[in-house]
């Protein structure tokens, strides 16, 4: 069942991720006349909890430097509403795929009975961006309420992962620098696109190579590489709860049809190779199912 988890997130990751990488939905911050992407990205991406504050939106974002999101936050809410900001990106969401799969609807139609079937199922117990996202999925246009189950599928693994990594006793920044150093996110450009200082990222670092996770040359060690690997394989662990209730062939059935949308994306070159958001191009040796 984990790699029909890893199969799903696979599949659902590039539905939601439009919402970052295409120009229109990137626009959504400048639109709502919040100062810049970065503004609109925390508005948007936290939204489905309300007006919350720097402190609670730090914790369940996870990898993101506190100052970063402070900068954002609250003062987006000074601006702009969470319920008119859900209702913005759900509408550029939906254009976007419209854009890139122009018979989408239909399509969207048959995969979202199934995708509430895992959305409906699946606790909410010390998952709170899952949680939240769950609550939103009553869209009446079929592509919106694709984008948000897709989105709501993404969350719950995204809060699995962030209970892995807090198991493991790893901070946002570490988790950073170990991912980068293991090739899983750019290295160059991950520091500036979370927000951290160089000198908390060289603390970082600092502390992972006196846990022996890193070496002098800031390269991961193969203890550190296995590390990642248990943290990816625990992360499709908790992941797998979503599938209970789909037999093995529906589930089967609907990562097919998540296929054929998510090829229709990667063929609009919507999405960049590598990314900071970790999504391996098929390509490169990932499965999808």
């Amino acid at each position: 069942m984990e790699l029909r988890a890893r199969s799903l997130w696979l599949l659902t990751e590039p539905l939601h991720a439009v919402m970052y990488f295409d120009e229109e939905c990137r626009g959504l911050g400048k639109a709502l006349g919040l100062k810049g992407f970065w503004m609109g990205y925390f508005a948007s991406r936290t939204a489905p909890l309300g007006a919350v504050e720097p402190a609670l939106a730090t914790a369940v974002l996870g990898v993101f430097a506190p100052g970063m999101i402070a900068r954002a936050l609250p003062a987006a809410w000074g601006t702009v509403s969470p319920a008119h900001v859900l209702d913005e990106r759900a509408h550029r969401a939906a254009d976007a795929l419209r854009r890139i799969h122009p018979g989408l609807d239909e399509t969207a139609t048959e995969l979202s009975g199934p995708l509430l079937t895992l959305v409906e199922d699946a606790p909410t117990l010390a998952r709170p961006l899952f949680a939240a996202n769950r609550a939103l999925c009553d869209h009446a246009d079929p592509v919106e309420r694709l984008w948000q189950l897709s989105t709501a599928l993404r969350e719950f693994r995204g809060d699995a992962h962030l209970a892995v990594l807090a198991d493991e006793g790893l901070d946002g920044c570490e988790a950073l620098v170990l991912a980068a150093a293991s090739g899983r996110v750019p290295k160059g450009t991950i520091r500036q696109d979370r927000g951290w200082t160089e000198e908390e990222w060289a603390a970082a670092a600092d502390r992972l190579r006196s846990r022996g996770l890193l070496n002098e040359r800031g390269a991961a060690t193969d203890r550190g590489r296995q590390e990642r690997t248990r943290i990816e394989e625990e992360t499709d662990r908790l992941a797998a709860r979503l599938l209970r209730p789909l037999p093995a062939p529906e589930t089967d059935r609907l990562l097919e049809g998540l296929e054929g949308v998510v090829r229709r994306i990667l063929a609009a070159d919507v999405l960049p190779f590598p990314n900071p958001i970790g999504l391996p191009h098929p390509a490169e040796g990932e499965s999808w199912g």
